[in-house]
């Protein structure tokens, strides 16, 4: 009886040293679409069986725009949560004013220096030590389509935009939309982005890396916003407002024949039973074949009190680049892992497809950061250039010449 009892005694030890260690996480994310709720539930689940406590907090909004309000208001206040969604240059503006918490340790142990590609790494640090976990990789320039409405449409998939012009006239004909499209400022700069990438990668980065006056102001962006314009008439009238995730469901349900958005638009068909190449196919966005402009969600830690959330947090960070997780996220969220040299089987033709271009482009120098999505300049110039964009998506009287004047002025004073 002794015995047993000692037995129970050592176990309740144990259970109670183990229980000391867990800790909460509070997750500040705009994950709230079905295939983004479903991946990141997976991260959950593994804190969950870590022992830890997840919060949830979760602010819906594409672009996560609403997200980062919430985030500013709980920073001020002194009170942010232990992660929170935040990618690009956006990470070491909140590094440089002293928020985010060093994970070299967690780096250390799990090789992040070896298993992510440079382009990655990079990214996710500050001042040369890691302060966030990147969960994937994400293709912005990519057309979704309906192959059912282009063949009823007597359609062709289209591999530039004076093509896609022509297609889509013989869409509208056959009354279908031609174009699902949202009209919400990081949408309509998603589709201006895939516009100007047709003019090649040199001057994609001159445009919206180097924010150089003179090709703002050239004649090929003045060709981009007349282009711009002229997609702008194969856009349903009931876009304003709508949520990408809606548009996306436009193309699944035959509505509507094409859809510019970055692969985790492939998140809606997997989590609506689509097979890609049978019930939707996935190309470049017209003439954007040979580059990929990328947007790499990750998840910063902020500095937080308390050894047991301290813990914790140290534990998220590894969780998020372990293989069971890079591969179960990535598959329902549509995007490619983070992580080089994962087995591929159980991904399908369209991230196959990611992952050559990924790399290939890596060494072509084709590869390039999205605009669109906070990765290749200030939220500052972002801002600036969705106000422009959006502005002339929606006003008839402006012309080409006037926005463009306008881009280079209001990027210039947001410099």
């Amino acid at each position: 009886m002794k015995k047993f009892a000692f037995a129970l005694t050592a176990a309740a030890l144990t259970v109670g040293a183990a229980n000391s260690y867990a800790g909460e996480v509070e997750v500040l994310h705009w994950w709230t679409s079905g295939g983004e709720a479903a991946s990141i539930n997976v991260l959950k689940g593994l804190m969950v069986e870590e022992g830890h406590t997840w919060k949830d907090f979760a602010v819906a909004g594409g672009a996560g725009e609403s997200a980062m309000t919430v985030l500013k208001s709980r920073a001020i206040s002194g009170n942010p949560p232990a992660s929170a969604q935040i990618k690009g240059p956006t990470i070491q503006e909140w590094g440089s004013l002293g928020f985010l918490t060093n994970l070299d340790a967690v780096a250390a142990q799990g090789e992040w220096d070896v298993v992510l590609p440079q382009v990655v790494s990079d990214v996710m640090k500050y001042e040369g030590h890691y302060v966030a976990a990147p969960v994937n990789v994400h293709r912005v320039n990519w057309m979704w389509a309906n192959p059912e409405v282009f063949r009823k449409s007597g359609a062709e998939l289209p591999t530039s935009w004076d093509q896609f012009l022509v297609e889509a006239e013989k869409i509208k004909a056959a009354g279908y939309t031609p174009l699902a499209h949202g009209g919400q400022a990081w949408q309509d700069a998603t589709l201006f982005e895939a516009i100007a990438l047709e003019k090649g990668v040199n001057f994609y980065n001159k445009a919206f890396i180097a924010h150089s006056d003179q090709t703002l102001r050239s004649q090929d962006m003045i060709d981009v916003f007349n282009t711009f314009k002229q997609v702008r008439k194969y856009v349903d009238v009931g876009f304003s407002g709508r949520d990408w995730n809606v548009a996306t469901s436009m193309v699944i349900n035959g509505e509507a024949a094409m859809q510019i958005m970055g692969d985790w638009a492939k998140g809606e068909f997997t989590a609506a039973n689509k097979k890609a190449g049978i019930d939707y196919v996935c190309l470049p966005a017209p003439g954007t074949s040979d580059s990929f402009t990328f947007n790499i969600d990750s998840l910063a830690m902020f500095k937080v009190e308390g050894k047991d959330n301290q813990a914790a947090q140290q534990d998220l960070a590894r969780l998020i680049l372990e293989p069971e997780f890079q591969e179960t996220f990535n598959l329902n969220k549509g995007s490619i892992p983070a992580r080089l040299n994962m087995p591929r089987e159980k991904f399908d033709t369209c991230a196959h497809a990611s992952m050559d271009s990924f790399l290939a482009s890596s060494t072509t120098g084709n590869l390039t950061p999205s605009m669109a999505h906070g990765m290749s300049t200030s939220s500052m110039v972002q801002g600036a250039i969705y106000d422009v964009v959006t502005n002339f998506f929606n006003d008839d009287s402006m012309t080409a010449e006037q926005a463009v004047d306008k881009l280079a002025r209001a990027v210039k004073a947001s410099l």
